[in-house]
């Protein structure tokens, strides 16, 4: 039997995601995502007492709470107890929606004016930060359906577009339109040749594109054909074999 089925709670509609929801409704609604999305979570009370990653959404949603009525020294005092528990942090002023999933929560950091859509998903070690000194919104803000992979960064008051994929190691410092994938350092952004039309989160981080390679290779294909005509062949000239990998003579590792 699925596992999921334990939890009977229908998904939430738009209509509902702009109403407040009650803490017990959320925190099965929160579950039944931990259930959909890793799949070694086996049953709802393994993933109630153990997933740090959501003990850490819970506090923040409670401190959100003071933080919105302006009370503000205890909000900041309950954000510094969930990060010394679970090993996320997340600033009580920031702005997360529904079905937010942090996989194996540690090193997460989401600053103050981040603002998260619904069903976004984080990877350990995934940093919402700032870039400026001056105050107002300068921390990012996620459409809903993204997915951010382990040890990405995604700084300054840019937007990241719903139904994204942040690749793992990332750092991303300009807006991103939805529908994309971003890899690299600085962050590349590849278009989706295709519009996702399903809405679950895209948990694929093998297939990241390989930006800068491929060019390369384009770039080494249109040489070696010059070299062609030209009757000229340089020496230590660095090759690609059948499975990808690269090599050369000038290689000194």
């Amino acid at each position: 039997m699925d596992h999921t089925s334990t939890l009977n709670v229908p998904h939430a509609t738009k209509a509902e995601d702009s109403k407040e929801i009650g803490l017990f409704r959320m925190i099965i609604e929160d579950i039944r995502c931990a259930l959909q999305r890793d799949p070694a979570a086996r049953n709802w009370l393994e993933v109630l007492v153990n997933y740090s990653g959501l003990h850490a959404i819970w506090l923040y949603r409670i401190s959100h709470w003071l933080w919105e009525r302006k009370i503000y020294l205890p909000a900041r005092w309950l954000s510094q107890t969930a990060r010394w528990l679970t090993g996320v942090e997340i600033h009580p002023g920031a702005k997360i929606g529904r079905r937010f999933f942090i996989d194996h929560g540690m090193g997460v950091v989401i600053g103050e004016t981040s603002e998260i859509g619904d069903n976004v998903t984080f990877y350990h070690g995934v940093t919402l930060g700032g870039v400026s000194m001056e105050k107002g919104k300068r921390h990012p803000t996620l459409g809903d359906n993204v997915v951010v992979g382990a040890g990405a960064k995604i700084l300054g008051a840019i937007e990241i577009g719903a139904c994204s994929r942040v690749g793992a190691n990332a750092v991303v410092v300009k807006p991103v339109p939805p529908d994309s994938v971003v890899v690299g350092i600085p962050g590349q952004i590849v278009k989706r040749s295709e519009k996702r039309t399903n809405e679950t989160p895209d948990l694929h981080h093998d297939r990241l594109p390989d930006t800068l390679g491929d060019t390369l290779r384009q770039v080494l294909s249109r040489l070696d054909r010059m070299e062609e005509e030209l009757h000229v062949h340089e020496n230590g000239h660095i090759e690609i074999d059948e499975e990808g990998n690269w090599i050369g003579s000038d290689f000194s590792i």
